[in-house]
């Protein structure tokens, strides 16, 4: 078997089922995000208790966190079907109109990426989720008519990774949010265990301990990586995911002690060695490495934020001293050091 699609970071056509079958059913089965969990349980029961649908939810965070599953498990919970889509595949209003009038009663429309809904088909929804009709227009100048068309009771869970840049008209109009935010070490562990016994891939204690700590607090990444070092120990060991194994194979695919792969390395040495460690701009940065912009904003940085390799400031993004060391480079001076005269 070729030793680099055994490590490919890109899931594989015939794993995106499994990637599936791994996603947890209940509310009971999902670890982390404790407080959104315990809140989404009691909506959950109130609205079961009084037949009705439940609020509209909003989740967001950063991607990979489980946004997507929350989703499922919220139609699950209640008993209902789901029908996901997402914000760039509504380019129309007609499209939306298709999917909002073949809902049943309490069905979950789940729309991904919510902020890229465009402007016309988000004006749809205000009547949709609020009074649950739509209101179209047929005809045209003299003879123009608005029709209102009723819709049965449905929930809308949205997703995003950018809640900023939704519209307010859109946001107020949602009646549950909740944060999702990155997971701790623990809870990637119990993660990772509960994969490994999906996939029948024996893993020891300290292997997954060694594949939680280089997940970058995302169980989308968690589960990838288990998949490569589930290929990597049935090829080159004999299956058992060991703690040596598990090294080997993320050392392998080019994943550091702290999580970071090959981008995030690129990134913080580009500002280093390019810059003097910042501030500089993104769009800099993302010229120097030949990559968008967008992509360092939304999958790079939150991670290197987050363990302090990082820093936003009004000039731009500057390297910490912790990055300095991690990546083996010279302290930086701090500032004042210079220029001193002896007394």
């Amino acid at each position: 078997m070729d030793e680099a699609r055994i490590l490919s970071r890109v899931a594989l056509p015939e794993e995106v089922q499994v990637e599936r079958q791994l996603r947890p059913q209940r509310l009971d089965e999902f670890v982390g995000q404790r407080e959104a969990v315990e809140s989404l349980r009691v909506s959950i029961e109130a609205a079961r208790q009084r037949g009705d649908s439940l609020d509209h939810v909003l989740l967001y965070g950063p991607p990979g966190i489980g946004k997507t599953s929350l989703a499922h498990i919220l139609a699950n919970e209640l008993g209902t079907q789901i029908v996901p889509t997402s914000g760039p595949a509504l380019e129309r209003g007609a499209d939306l109109m298709g999917i909002l009038t073949n809902l049943s009663a309490h069905d979950v429309l789940f729309i991904d990426e919510v902020h890229r809904l465009p402007r016309p088909v988000e004006e749809l929804l205000y009547p949709a989720m609020e009074d649950f009709a739509v209101n179209f227009v047929i005809d045209k100048g003299l003879h123009a008519r608005s029709l209102r068309y009723g819709l049965r009771p449905f929930t809308l869970v949205a997703a995003t990774t950018r809640p900023g840049m939704l519209s307010s008209p859109l946001r107020d109009r949602f009646g549950i949010f909740h944060h999702l935010d990155f997971y701790s070490e623990a809870e990637l562990c119990q993660i990772i265990r509960r994969s490994a016994s999906i996939l029948t891939a024996p893993v020891e204690p300290d292997g997954a301990t060694e594949i939680a700590r280089r997940s970058r607090g995302t169980p989308r990444i968690a589960n990838r990586l288990l998949r490569r070092v589930r290929d990597y120990a049935q090829v080159k060991g004999d299956g058992v995911i060991t703690p040596a194994v598990a090294l080997d194979a993320l050392e392998r695919e080019g994943v550091d002690s702290e999580g970071l792969d090959r981008l995030d390395q690129r990134f913080l040495k580009a500002i280093i060695e390019q810059f003097g460690g910042g501030p500089v701009g993104i769009e800099a940065v993302a010229a120097t490495i030949n990559d968008e912009a967008e992509t360092l904003a939304e999958m790079v940085e939150p991670y290197l934020l987050k363990i302090g390799f990082l820093v936003r400031t009004p000039n731009g993004r500057r390297v910490t001293p912790k990055a300095y060391d991690h990546l083996r480079y010279p302290a930086p001076q701090t500032p004042g050091s210079q220029g001193k005269l002896p007394l």
